[in-house]
């Protein structure tokens, strides 16, 4: 059986998460969807995010499988050691 690197590397990511980044930002998935999250919650299989306010649906919360999510955007300023302890080499521009 092939695993998706897509489906280990958002799990490990988010499994992951170090305390020090905050638990928010936009998630992306293979819909060209946005979805605007302020918190959440891993399992092996599925992504559980909390939106800070509801859809057009009124929908707060939104459980995702790994393989739909495509990108993830951060809207913190996040120095680059909360992104090493995540397995990320190299350096980032400062300022």
């Amino acid at each position: 059986m092939i695993m998706d690197v897509s489906i280990t590397g958002w799990k490990d990511f988010f499994m992951k998460w170090p305390s020090e980044l905050p638990k928010r930002g936009v998630l992306v998935t293979e819909f060209n969807e946005q979805i605007s999250f302020s918190g959440f919650m891993a399992s092996e299989a599925f992504l559980l995010i909390q939106r800070k306010s509801p859809d057009s649906l009124g929908a707060r919360m939104v459980l995702l499988p790994y393989e739909q999510i495509s990108a993830m955007k951060i809207i913190d300023v996040i120095k680059a050691k909360a992104f090493k302890a995540m397995g990320f080499q190299g350096s980032l521009a400062e300022g």
